[in-house]
């Protein structure tokens, strides 16, 4: 699957490994759910250079997630001693120089705390052009694994979310089509109240008390919204690029109308079907957290 598909998850892993002349190259890219894009580096000493060029390229092709990105080197001349990098090593003496200096007392540090300097010691590759060219291209390949990962993963998530939206779908026509006799139902049980009770409203209040009961019951505005937000998170879901925030508000303004529609409930058919959606939604809600 390609990764140009429409819904990405923000959780995949990818491994991608090369051999060459001066070694060989492994890369590894661990991707988890994170409110923002999150990119951690781990690089040996000699690429530590590599780390903005693919920080870049990661931030081109990702909008969101918690990504481990680890490269690791291992040299076809990791026998040989590595040797000092004696201009750096130069410039070093002639920092702590200054240091000293200014700082009387300063404490001078050791033949080995020079060597752990990030940069004293020199690889001992001639060619680092290529290495670093390398570098790049396997992380590239690294990194359209794990969008293809992601592709896949995503399109799962949202087939379980359009599951889900089906069924909030038949819950809020049935409670369309209970309406009419839950209202009529209230209507009746009033009258049978008063009757009981022997008592009788002018027409006016009567028919004011009518209206009030029938407000309490009515939910088609709860209902219609339920219906909207069902295609916005349907059109969500067809829509390309990075959605998760979105997708995450819309659980929000779905579980606020299933609420509302639990609190206005006045038989067990609604409760029931209004317990049944806040299940629904929840279970969305937590797919939708792995979206980017």
């Amino acid at each position: 699957m390609s990764h140009t598909a429409v819904v990405h998850s923000m959780t995949a892993f990818a491994r991608a490994e090369q051999a060459a002349d001066f070694g060989t190259l492994k890369v590894e890219l661990r991707s988890v759910n994170q409110r923002y894009l999150e990119p951690t580096f781990r690089l040996p000493e000699p690429l530590r250079a590599l780390e903005p060029p693919l920080r870049d390229a990661l931030r081109q092709r990702l909008a969101r997630g918690k990504v481990e990105c680890t490269l690791k080197l291992d040299a076809a001349d990791a026998g040989h001693a590595p040797a000092v990098n004696t201009d750096y090593l130069a410039e070093l003496a002639a920092a702590l120089e200054i240091v000293q200096r200014e700082v009387p007392g300063t404490a001078a540090p050791t033949a080995l705390d020079l060597l752990n300097q990030p940069g004293v010691m020199d690889s001992g590759h001639r060619d680092s052009e290529a290495i670093f060219n390398a570098a790049r291209t396997l992380f590239a390949r690294a990194l359209d694994e794990l969008l293809d990962a992601r592709a896949r993963e995503g399109e799962k998530l949202a087939e379980l979310i359009r599951q889900r939206l089906d069924g909030v779908s038949r819950e809020v026509a049935k409670v369309r089509e209970w309406l009419p006799r839950i209202q009529q139902a209230q209507r009746d049980k009033l009258l049978e109240r008063l009757d009981a009770a022997r008592t009788e409203l002018e027409p006016q209040r009567l028919e004011a008390e009518l209206v009030l009961v029938a407000q309490k019951s009515d939910v088609a505005e709860e209902l219609d919204r339920l219906d909207a937000h069902v295609e916005e998170v349907r059109r969500q879901l067809a829509q390309p690029g990075s959605k998760g925030r979105r997708l995450d508000f819309l659980m929000q303004e779905l579980n606020r109308e299933a609420n509302t529609l639990s609190s206005k409930s006045l038989v067990a058919e609604t409760t029931r079907s209004a317990v049944e959606l806040k299940v629904l939604i929840e279970q969305m809600r937590e797919q939708v957290q792995n979206i980017e």
